[in-house]
């Protein structure tokens, strides 16, 4: 048997997952508000899709928390809601601290050094007051880190939930002094990663969602 033919089949992802990927994206960015009706056939029309994959797509992202499904009105993008917020942030911080365990011990240098580079541009938005990349970056950073630790089913664990609570961050305001305070808080982050040190760079990711929880609660008017 040829190297070539001793190689796994590659499996193409069903089409119903394909669509939920490009639904949430649509959800994170605002393109698709919270409330908002969903239009199956503006979306079959956009996608080149029979109405079939996008409705199992839907289901997929009602059980994620971002749609919701009425017999009489059909999918909405759900609303966000402090409530949902305050039950999701736990569960992400002690996912967050298990995944900075993980990155201090399996974390490659370059990927380290690529913190260190994201951090810093993300330190920069700060002169620039541009929020808009400092969440892409922020996005970036953190998937970093859930690649760094190595962990598939921990990183599609967290996925979903950090979903909710990048689009409930999206659409609230961020405070200057709260930007200021997590820009601060990625670069102890970094430089617990760099030193390897675990414990430290888990107790830093869990505070620093603490934290945003603080700050959202404040936003979302509590």
């Amino acid at each position: 048997m040829s190297a070539i033919q001793s190689h796994e089949r590659i499996v193409r992802r069903p089409l119903a997952e394909d669509l939920a990927v490009r639904l949430r994206e649509l959800i994170a960015s605002g393109e698709m508000a919270p409330g908002e009706r969903i239009s199956e056939r503006a979306l079959c029309e956009r996608y080149g899709v029979s109405r079939t994959p996008l409705r199992e797509a839907l289901k997929i992202l009602a059980h994620e928390g971002l749609v919701t499904l009425s017999p009489n009105r059909g999918a909405t993008v759900s609303k966000i809601t402090l409530e949902d917020v305050e039950e999701a942030f736990p569960v992400v911080a002690a996912l967050e601290a298990l995944t900075g365990e993980l990155a201090a011990r399996l974390a490659t240098g370059d990927e380290i050094a690529e913190a260190r580079a994201l951090h810093e541009r993300m330190a920069e938005t700060l002169a620039t007051g541009d929020h808009a990349r400092y969440w892409a970056l922020n996005d970036a950073f953190h998937a970093l880190l859930s690649q760094a630790a190595r962990n598939r089913a921990l990183a599609e664990t967290k996925a979903p939930l950090a979903m909710r609570l990048a689009r409930a961050r999206r659409h609230a305001s961020l405070d200057e002094a709260r930007w200021h305070a997590a820009v601060a808080e990625h670069g102890a982050i970094v430089a617990a990663l760099e030193a390897r040190d675990a414990a430290r760079l888990a107790s830093l990711l869990r505070a620093h969602i603490d934290n945003k929880l603080a700050a959202l609660r404040t936003m979302l008017g509590r």
